[in-house]
């Protein structure tokens, strides 16, 4: 067992959230540690292409207001949003921005300094900011991680969690991590921070890296902390549609390019949209997605088209990393239509926490993707993510320094082992079922048939490998968005039941927490549990 120097802060993952948090507890003065399973570059938030949702006083629309983005992110998020949570994180938008700026990051704008603005689905206006014209994330990591190396702040580069350790009374006190030769070591901490991003790679098409393997929910669970939202996955409306097989990331059609003026038609040329929303093309994304599959089930085509010919030779500009790809991939967009089909892109649920990333379990905080502070609800709002987790980021970061200065954590004795043994399905045979029957639409029997099907591919197995673990965490995961979605009998924001089409807001129109019990099964978390993070 190799040991690794202490921290006061260890944070696991890169993405905005991390970063973020990592820069936030440097200048207060604690000690950090980042840990990234690829390089500090690496990971969801470099594939951010559309931008920032965020409402500045200073540039806004006339109408606009930080109570507008509000009610559009609990329209969006289809009655299960944290009004509360929602009115703090959005607020705080401005000053994260501001500080990401200060960090270095660089939006599109005029010369004037006026920051360039666009609109994307369920927004009431024009207050989504950019950079690179469609390469947002990629600028805000390039910025996050230039800022963290001239601040010195430590990364362990190619270093897997397996799990988190405990100390004697309970508490989170740092992680066990494999190096990339499978080596194990522990980094001690009495504050951990998980920012792992996302859970993409439980479907055979998703637009997330191969990092997105839904690391963070499994350590939590681990951990003892409780999920809720699981069930409910963003799947995109518009991902690059090719002749190439259907799986692994696929090329993202930012939703700015509707936003610009682009609109969907299906393979008869006629529009997808017409008549199934007030916003048009526009649309809340579950909306829109639903819609496209409903258009490829009535049509039997593989998928629909975005046109944006209309958008003339500005569209190179404003979106030269979908017009990289659509050439790469043989076509012209200024001249055809766009073939565009859905895609796995992001999850509403995660670990529960507060506003502050604080978790049900002692020392242990959550940031990013991988948190469900009550932000987004069933269906989270376009460009809402980044803002999340650069708001995150700092909250938690001040959060654990408080935690700590008032002796509510305090270091211990950590209880190490070996690295554990778990269920591992072969990753292919995960990605079927779970694309098959836990998908856009579910039924009852196909939830039953991924779960029955997980249990019979799944083998115990020593967790020695990065391959090992990232398989392992995928299959907890699986298994409890399976239970999630199979507990929410109704249809609500991306998750949509075909044996039960209608929303049931008096039995349903709350979370469904779960966690594991001390035998490893996975059972709802009491209501006093729920509310300790709520």
């Amino acid at each position: 067992m190799t040991w690794h120097a202490g921290a006061d802060l260890l944070i696991v993952g890169t993405g905005v959230a991390g970063l973020t948090a990592a820069l936030r507890a440097r200048e207060c003065g604690l000690r950090v540690l980042v840990v990234s399973k690829e390089a500090a570059g690496v990971g969801n938030t470099e594939w951010a292409q559309g931008g920032i949702a965020v409402v500045r006083s200073e540039e806004c629309d006339p109408s606009d207001s930080v109570r507008q983005h509000v009610r559009d992110t609990l329209e969006a998020g289809a009655g299960l949003c944290s009004t509360s949570a929602v009115r703090t994180i959005l607020g705080d938008g401005a000053d994260a921005v501001r500080r990401l700026c200060a960090a270095g990051a660089r939006f599109d704008g005029a010369a004037s300094g006026a920051l360039s603005r666009t609109r994307e689905g369920g927004h009431s206006a024009f207050r989504v900011i950019h950079a690179g014209g469609d390469a947002t994330g990629a600028e805000v990591q390039r910025a996050l991680v230039e800022a963290g190396t001239e601040a010195g702040i430590p990364i362990l580069e190619n270093h897997c969690v397996v799990e988190l350790s405990h100390t004697e009374w309970g508490a989170v006190g740092g992680a066990l991590v494999l190096d990339h030769a499978g080596r194990p070591g522990l980094v001690q901490a009495p504050a951990v921070l998980l920012a792992t991003g996302g859970l993409g790679q439980l479907y055979r098409a998703t637009t997330n890296p191969e990092v997105a393997t839904g690391d963070g929910v499994a350590l939590g669970l681990r951990a003892g902390a409780a999920v809720s939202d699981l069930e409910f996955v963003q799947f995109h409306p518009t991902v690059l549609h090719t002749s190439a097989p259907e799986r692994g990331s696929r090329p993202l059609i930012t939703e700015a390019v509707r936003g610009e003026g682009a609109v969907l038609l299906d393979s008869r040329g006629e529009p997808v949209m017409a008549g199934r929303h007030p916003m048009g093309d526009l649309a809340p994304r579950d909306v829109v997605s639903a819609a496209i599959n409903e258009k490829l089930a009535e049509t039997g085509s593989e998928s629909v088209y975005l046109d944006a010919t209309g958008l003339g030779d500005g569209f190179v500009a404003r979106f030269p990393t979908v017009y990289a790809a659509c050439r790469d991939a043989g076509i012209d967009p200024l001249v055809d239509p766009i073939p565009v089909t859905t895609a796995a892109h992001y999850s509403c649920g995660g670990i529960m926490c507060d506003v502050d990333g604080r978790t049900g379990v002692t020392g242990l905080y959550v940031a990013g993707e991988v948190a469900r502070t009550g932000l987004h609800g069933a269906n989270r709002l376009a460009s809402n993510s980044l803002l999340e987790g650069l708001v995150l980021g700092t909250r938690s970061a001040d959060a654990a320094l408080r935690d700590l200065r008032s002796g509510s954590l305090r270091r211990g004795s950590v209880l190490t082992e070996r690295p554990p043994a778990a269920a591992v399905v072969e990753r292919s045979r995960l990605q079927q079922l779970m694309s098959g029957y836990a998908g856009i639409g579910r039924h009852a029997d196909g939830l039953r048939q991924a779960e029955s099907g997980l249990d019979a591919a799944a083998v115990v197995r020593p967790l020695r490998t990065r391959a090992e673990v990232e398989d392992a965490a995928l299959g907890l995961t699986a298994h409890a968005l399976l239970a999630a979605a199979a507990d929410r009998t109704e249809s609500r924001g991306c998750h949509r039941r075909y044996d039960h089409p209608e929303t049931d807001d008096l039995r349903w129109g709350r979370p469904n927490p779960l966690r594991l019990d001390v035998s490893g099964w996975l059972i709802r978390s009491t209501p006093e549990e729920s509310r300790k993070v709520a």
